[in-house]
């Protein structure tokens, strides 16, 4: 099955009002610009979508990628690891205003409930926050006379993620550190849609260099030349300009 999209439009018109949407990315690395950009372009034309839930690794920087999402308010919650990075400002100044939700997550449990929610396993449990703010409200119980803390299972929507080499079955390789979170993420969503760097026919990539199967993906966009976050937030860029 031909699983080629046509554009980035073509590549975000299924995401809808409320949403959870995974994104990838840790900081810029993996991080799908483009297929950012283009669900930003959607929602100044059409005011859809809104009131997402977005899971990603930070709070995007500067006002490019998830940052400009979030601050066009497309963004009702965040569930995320490190909502501080390099230059959060924007969603520091939404999220001190009562403008957005965050649900802070260690980075190993936000991997380990991505995976989960891939492998079909509604929860688990971890020592990880015992004892903090994190675990109030949550069960815990003791193994081994250890506490540890029940977490559940995170699924999406819609998973947009960045690879870089992906034949049109969707079969996909990362780049080095770029793979992160993407490939829970592509096994964790409804619906997974990829933006690579080359689009190969089937065959094109040798079998045993594939790390996500194009089972777990359902649509692939060619982007030759992707942004790289950390070079726009050098040039100060904004997206979209008109934004600023």
């Amino acid at each position: 099955m031909d699983k080629t999209l046509p554009d980035l439009a073509a590549a975000v018109a299924g995401i809808e009002d409320g949403m959870t949407v995974m994104i990838g990315g840790f900081g810029g690395s993996g991080a799908p610009i483009e297929l950012i950009h283009a669900l930003i372009d959607r929602f100044r034309a059409t005011g859809h979508p809104k009131d997402l839930t977005v899971v990603n690794n930070n709070a995007g920087n500067g006002h490019v990628g998830l940052a400009a999402l979030i601050e066009q308010g497309m963004v009702r919650k965040l569930i995320c690891s490190f909502p501080r990075s390099a230059d959060p400002r924007v969603f520091t100044e939404l999220y001190l205003a009562g403008k957005i939700e965050l649900e802070l997550v260690p980075q190993g449990t936000l991997a380990e409930r991505i995976r989960a929610g891939g492998a079909g396993i509604p929860a688990f449990y971890t020592p990880t926050s015992y004892g903090t703010d994190l675990a109030k409200g949550k069960p815990v119980e003791e193994f081994d006379g250890r506490p540890y803390v029940r977490e559940r299972w995170l699924k999406a929507d819609v998973a947009l993620i960045k690879a870089e080499t992906g034949d049109t079955l969707g079969n996909l390789t990362y780049r080095m550190a770029a793979r992160n979170f993407a490939p829970l993420m592509a096994m964790a969503a409804a619906r997974t849609v990829v933006q690579v760097s080359h689009l190969v026919a089937p065959g094109g990539i040798d079998p045993e260099a594939v790390i996500t199967p194009g089972i777990f993906v359902q649509g692939v966009v060619e982007v030759p030349h992707p942004a790289q976050e950390e070079d726009l937030n050098r040039a100060n860029a904004v997206y979209p300009e008109v934004a600023q």
